[in-house]
């Protein structure tokens, strides 16, 4: 797979999960790293005007 320009390496796409009704979104490794996220984690989604903030889920 050929690497990403700089300037492109956060822009993603919306992708079906498993033709149901939802979208996943990946997000960079990085990024995953730098938060201390790992695979199966649960993330707080939330709407703030425009935006999408994700955030740790804490019980």
């Amino acid at each position: 797979m050929a690497r990403r320009k700089l300037e492109e390496k956060n822009i993603r796409k919306l992708t079906r999960m498993g033709g149901g009704r939802s979208l996943g979104l990946t997000l960079p490794i990085e990024m995953m790293k730098e938060f201390g996220w790992k695979e199966r984690q649960k993330i707080k989604v939330r709407k703030s005007g425009s935006k999408i903030i994700l955030e740790d889920w804490k019980k």
